[in-house]
């Protein structure tokens, strides 16, 4: 390992769009680099898949390599940054980094929401060190405060806009009336979705940001096939037109909560009310709420993708470990080891926003109120709209539990005066 006069040397393990960002920071911003850092520091080894493939920043390619064992071989080398994404080989490049005792930052969301634990125990067991704050939005400050600032805090809830793609679509769709196709299709023009949308508009990539936030937020570890996760495909120009008139706007939420059973912990479309601080967040931008016992509502914005934040990011970790280097790692997370109870989506307590199509005739607004009453469900408001064939029913149901309004739900759909029900969206107060 380097002297502490020495230039810490540091392993690129990707360089794609963030990677070549890195590259790019380190050189650039070198004077301020080694002013936080206490040393100087400088990327003297990158592991690619093609070394003549085109970049976003220019790179030193006389230091690629597609071999990995030369990189990961290297006794000079003192830590490792992994931006290649996806779970393998990434895990098995970071788990052979932490075993041999060098340092990890990594911005692999997926790599942490599903090994987080085996991770964190290979760490444990040279005094590595794993640095993740660009793995949850992007270049915004999360991990860390989650960490540090609120450790002497109990986090209650946490919700977080941390899908740019989705917050960009649902934007577009309510400022513009666009459907939902016609969104994705720009946002994919701009680079903002990929051609293959599923992991943002679906709810995973949002899925995997929850599973961190809740395993530091709750101090055990949940991956993220414990969330619950729904996507933004249903959701139509006319919920976002019906939100408006009833005061809220609608969100791809990432929402964890403490409860007495346990955590819920969810991903899925949200109805907010126009006055809360995350109705207002637009376009690709990221924002997470975090409701404290002590120190009450705090909200972290900014860029929550893209290659100079989440380079910025990974760099910040970069000087948080140059800096303690030598010394037991701050925190060893051992919580991690504690398997997460998260509570069945069925238990979990909502508001509801409904749409039904339905007969326009006497009798129909009795009929879906004796089905609702039948399974415990409370109406709170009720807004019968056009007549005829266009004939609809919008509501919004008092709090209940999953299990009754799906219930409720299926009594509706055997009504014979209910034709069709288009929406169902969670609200949240």
């Amino acid at each position: 390992m380097a002297e502490s006069r020495d230039a810490v040397k540091i392993g690129l393990l990707g360089c794609g769009t963030i990677g070549s960002g890195v590259f790019h920071l380190v050189r650039k911003n070198a004077a301020g680099l080694t002013e936080a850092a206490r040393r100087p520091v400088e990327v003297s080894g990158i592991l690619v898949k093609a070394i003549d493939e085109a970049r976003p920043f220019e790179v030193d390619t006389s230091i690629m390599t597609t071999e990995a064992s030369s990189l990961l071989d290297d006794p000079g080398i003192d830590v490792f940054i992994e931006v290649m994404g996806g779970t393998e080989p990434a895990r098995s490049y970071a788990l052979e980094v932490l075993g041999k005792g060098r340092h990890l930052v990594t911005a692999n969301k997926e790599l942490i929401a599903r090994h987080g634990r085996e991770l964190m125990e290979a760490a444990v067991r040279t005094d590595a060190q794993v640095m993740f704050e660009a793995a949850v939005g992007g270049g915004i400050p999360i991990v860390r405060p989650m960490e540090l600032s609120l450790g002497g805090d109990v986090v209650n809830k946490i919700l977080g806009i941390v899908n740019g793609t989705t917050n960009y679509i649902l934007t577009r769709m309510s400022a513009e009336g666009s459907t939902y196709a016609e969104a994705l299709a720009e946002a994919q023009q701009l680079g903002y979705a990929e051609a293959d949308p599923s992991a943002d508009v679906e709810g995973g990539d949002a899925a995997s940001k929850l599973a961190i936030l809740s395993s530091i937020a709750f101090k055990a570890g949940i991956t993220s096939d414990q969330v619950y996760r729904e996507g933004i495909s249903r959701v139509r120009p006319e919920d976002l037109d019906n939100a408006a008139e009833l005061g809220y706007a609608v969100k791809l939420l990432a929402i964890a909560e403490r409860a007495e059973a346990g955590v819920s912990a969810r991903v899925h479309p949200t109805m907010l009310p126009r006055s809360h601080p995350l109705a207002s967040i637009s376009g690709n931008f990221n924002a997470v709420f975090v409701i404290g016992e002590s120190v009450g509502d705090l909200m972290f914005y900014g860029q929550g993708a893209g290659s100079l934040p989440t380079a910025t990011a990974i760099l910040g970790d970069v000087v948080n470990v140059v800096r303690t280097m030598g010394s037991p790692p701050a925190s060893r997370r051992s919580y991690w080891s504690r398997p997460g109870e998260v509570l069945p989506m069925e238990e979990v307590v909502s508001r509801f926003y409904m749409v039904l199509n339905v007969v326009d005739r006497p009798g129909v607004l009795a009929k879906i109120a004796g089905v609702f009453g039948d399974n415990n469900v409370s109406l709170e408001s009720v807004v019968q709209k056009g007549i005829g064939d266009g004939a609809q029913i919008v509501l919004i149901t008092h709090g209940v539990a999953e299990r009754s309004f799906r219930a409720a739900t299926e009594g509706l759909e055997k009504l014979d005066v209910v034709l069709e029900i288009p929406s169902v969206i969670r609200v949240e107060s």
